[in-house]
């Protein structure tokens, strides 16, 4: 992550992460990271037997999760004042995993008044690339604040 992010940036960031690991729905991974940057972010997720779908891969759901997240937390980075929302996400499932780390890693690609622009790509333990998306975010009228878990 930039070593040219102030105190405040450093903080908000921080605050996005422990937004992050207390959403209810994020309650049921236990090992899942998440480190967040300026128009970046970064995603580990542990591929246990639990996600697998009957063919022995993880499901295309946690592909997903990893991706969105991945993305709209560098989209988020950039603004400190409400929650931002996907509004639209393509993704490409590549090729399947069954154990080891998943890391997504995502970025902002456009930043303008309207919308966010962010890609997001899944690297597997090898380092090969399993997923890629790209999504788009808007600002909702969500402040951030400790009633949302951004604390």
């Amino acid at each position: 992550m930039s070593d040219t992010d102030t105190d405040s940036d450093t903080e908000h960031f921080r605050r996005l992460e422990r937004m992050f690991h207390d959403a209810p729905c994020n309650q049921a991974y236990e090992h899942v990271d998440l480190t967040v940057g300026r128009g970046e972010a970064e995603l580990v997720l542990r591929a246990e037997e639990s996600m697998h779908h009957p063919g022995g891969g993880v499901h295309g759901t946690y592909y997903f999760k990893l991706l969105d997240d991945a993305a709209f937390f560098a989209a988020n980075s950039l603004v400190e004042d409400v929650f931002v929302l996907t509004t639209e996400f393509n993704l490409y499932l590549e090729r399947p995993v069954s154990t080891g780390d998943m890391v997504a890693h995502g970025e902002v690609v456009n930043d303008n008044p309207r919308q966010l622009l962010a890609e997001a790509v899944v690297h597997d333990a090898d380092g090969n690339e399993i997923a890629r998306g790209t999504g788009s975010f808007s600002r909702s009228s969500v402040e951030l604040d400790e009633s949302i878990g951004y604390r």
